[in-house]
């Protein structure tokens, strides 16, 4: 008998069962971080990247993200998903950092903080995708769970 979750009894992975689990709300909020050069900032906050409306492609591929989040983390479950917004805003203190939050919701019988981990990572990799060819030195860093709510282990705030 395996002591690990995802293994069976012999060893290899599984996916766990979640069939005894109670339905909740269940919601989760992810940060990724993107650093740019300023030219960068300066040419999304303008509109002026030849690629198109930056944030416009990045929100939709977190929300695709999201949906799609068990095609490509091996054992998560599938989930109707009630809910996906992805925000952003730009920190410039220090440098050009654009902050992306992902908040993603379900009733279900397990958490969606897979889900909102993988679109705010999503929106920063399509962030970077559509700006490579004026820098490649921009930095995603700092991927996070800001929250959770429901589901047995409760609430998380970070």
């Amino acid at each position: 008998m395996s002591n690990f979750t995802h293994f069976n009894d012999e060893g290899r992975a599984r996916m766990v069962d979640i069939s005894d689990k109670s339905v909740t709300k269940r919601s989760a909020t992810a940060q990724a971080m993107l650093v740019v050069p300023e030219n960068i900032y300066l040419g999304i906050t303008e509109g002026t990247v030849k690629k198109g409306d930056v944030l416009g492609v990045a929100q939709v591929a977190g929300i695709m993200a999201a949906k799609n989040t068990h095609q490509i983390i091996p054992m998560c479950h599938p989930l109707p998903l009630s809910g996906i917004d992805i925000s952003f805003r730009w920190e410039t203190q220090d440098a050009c950092t654009l902050i992306i939050e992902a908040t993603v919701k379900t009733t279900g019988k397990t958490g969606v903080e897979m889900e909102a981990l993988t679109a705010a990572s999503a929106a920063a990799l399509t962030v970077y995708d559509m700006c490579k060819a004026l820098d490649k030195g921009m930095i995603i860093k700092e991927t996070k769970l800001l929250e959770k709510s429901g589901g047995k282990s409760g609430d998380y705030k970070a």
